[in-house]
């Protein structure tokens, strides 16, 4: 069983949706399947049915959240010794070579379940991440995307 390293703000994040699903959602669809039994047959109950298939649904990800919590590696990013070099948790401030001087862009280096890139949460195996693990403040880094390669300079390296 392979570890997932996440940070400590997802494990939190993790730890309470799984209280929601447990204590809210839960009991709502066991609720739902009891109401729908009352209505007779269950052969032809498309209520029934869409509510067995809510529960098999939340049971999936119910398990899927729990798994992720038994094989987590929980990275605190603030007990580390600060350094200039660009780890997991780490938070990155880059220079994308290609546009103005002025523009930094703030990524911070965290697990699949927490990446979103719109929030410059990025998955520690994609293509950026990669290139900027083990790097420190002041290197140069070059990227391939989809689009082409980009070249940017790493300008600040942050362990919040």
């Amino acid at each position: 069983m392979d570890k997932i390293p996440i940070t400590v703000e997802n494990e939190q994040q993790l730890r309470e949706e799984i209280e929601k699903l447990k204590s809210l959602e839960r009991p709502r669809i066991v609720n739902a399947i009891a109401t729908a039994r009352e209505h007779g047959d269950l052969k032809e109950n498309a209520e029934y049915h869409a509510a067995r298939e809510e529960q098999g649904l939340l049971e999936a990800k119910i398990s899927k959240i729990e798994d992720t919590l038994s094989r987590a590696d929980i990275i605190d990013i603030t007990k580390v010794s600060p350094s200039d070099k660009v780890i997991f948790g780490s938070t990155v401030v880059v220079h994308d070579l290609s546009v103005e001087k002025d523009k930094k862009i703030t990524y911070k280096i965290v697990g699949e379940y927490e990446a979103d890139a719109e929030k410059g949460l990025i998955f520690s195996k994609s293509p950026l991440a990669k290139a900027l693990m083990g790097k420190e403040k002041g290197n140069f880094i070059e990227v391939n995307f989809p689009a082409g390669t980009k070249s940017f300079e790493i300008i600040d390296v942050k362990y919040i």
